[in-house]
């Protein structure tokens, strides 16, 4: 790599570093103003021109608040653990293409840090870093109540992983590729959102669950405990914590755009001198769409009790995505071998989809049979 080479990959890696942030500071102030106006309140109001630089406010006091340490606490994991939660977030969006290559300096410039060809599998060890933050802030602490946070948590997210990876490994047959740009690129006619819709779905409620987002928020909600795995953090510390959740809720819109959305295409090209600002702002529409979605479930869904949350996700959501990667292998490889018998398979395939389908909601929908009374209650 020559001298303008290091100059126009330390560009876009600064970039996407204050791109990030800036988005994270629009995207608390957009969701405060959502849910304030789903409770017909005006929400933040005084900080800039109708509040918006209130998460900027916010970010300010904390990192000049007092940072309190415990006197129990494992002081070297105690300070890593923040710093954990943080970095892998930003490290997952390095995959991402956002744009359209461009022509700079006589160069071609990919808009993306890095085109791995495992881009997929980056993702997923990046996300799956965050549970390590979880389990060392809570063990670190040296009290009881961010270990059982932690625990809670850990098992939560862990649960859900394993139905997202699902999800992904369906998109990955479907598509033929690990590269992010490949995947981008096999979407120029039709979007993945539409043949593999279910997965689609199924990823949007782990990614929920991934990220501690409302309802999935058990572990650090009010009514639980306290704060979860970060309640013995204050100050520039939880800060850390904080601005690692809201990353990742971008990364991961940013992820369902790519994979499931058509990344940066969009439904008309720009010509001239904006044509490489137009995938960019079409990519920055799709994921504020996405994230828009996620504010909407948080201000109507209500939390769901712990027990039904992980019965949700290891006998509904991992099951579902066990049948969806069969039937995605199965539309993939089927019509290619046996292409004069293509009705008679999917007529066989929709069958059983439905089938299951319905034995799922059936049992979504039933009540819980009341349980036995005792031969003691009986005698008395």
């Amino acid at each position: 790599m020559t001298g303008i080479d290091w100059v126009l990959l330390v560009g876009r890696v600064i970039l996407v570093f204050v791109a990030l942030l800036i988005s994270v500071l629009l995207y608390i102030w957009m969701e405060r103003k959502v849910i304030a106006d789903f409770q017909t309140r005006t929400g933040p109001m005084r900080a800039g021109p109708r509040g918006v630089l209130v998460t900027f406010a916010d970010g300010l006091k904390l990192f000049f608040k007092e940072s309190i340490s415990p006197t129990n606490a494992d002081r070297p994991v105690y300070l890593l653990a923040p710093i954990i939660a943080t970095i892998p977030a930003f490290l997952a969006f390095s995959v991402i293409p956002f744009g359209a290559p461009v022509v700079i300096f006589g160069r071609t410039v990919p808009l993306q840090l890095a085109d791995l060809n495992i881009g997929v599998l980056w993702v997923l060890a990046m996300t799956s870093i965050g549970v390590y933050a979880v389990v060392l802030a809570g063990w670190s602490s040296g009290s009881n109540y961010p270990l059982l946070g932690a625990v809670r948590s850990t098992a939560q997210m862990v649960s859900y992983e394993v139905a997202m990876s699902l999800a992904l490994v369906a998109v990955i047959m479907f598509s033929g590729h690990l590269k992010m740009s490949e995947i981008v690129a096999q979407q120029d006619k039709v979007w993945n959102v539409i043949p593999q819709f279910p997965a689609f779905v199924v990823y949007l409620i782990c990614a929920l669950a991934e990220v501690n987002r409302p309802p999935f928020d058990l572990a650090e909600a009010e009514s639980e405990l306290v704060a979860g795995f970060h309640t013995e953090y204050s100050g520039i510390r939880f800060a850390l914590f904080y601005l690692g959740e809201y990353v990742n809720t971008v990364t991961v819109s940013a992820i369902a755009v790519t994979l499931f959305l058509g990344g940066w295409r969009g439904w008309w090209p720009f010509h001239g001198a904006a044509a490489w600002l137009g995938p960019v702002l079409w990519f920055v529409l799709k994921v504020t769409a996405v994230i828009y979605v996620y504010i909407l479930v948080r201000g109507t869904l209500p939390r769901m009790r712990y027990d039904r949350l992980m019965n949700f996700g290891w006998k509904y959501l991992i099951p579902f995505g066990l049948f969806w990667v069969l039937a995605t292998g199965a539309i993939v490889v089927l019509p290619d071998r046996y292409g004069h018998r293509r009705g008679a398979f999917m007529a066989v395939g929709i069958i059983v989809a439905v089938w299951l389908v319905m034995s799922l909601v059936k049992q979504l929908l039933e009540s819980p049979r009341p349980a036995p009374a005792s031969r003691e209650g009986l005698a008395t």
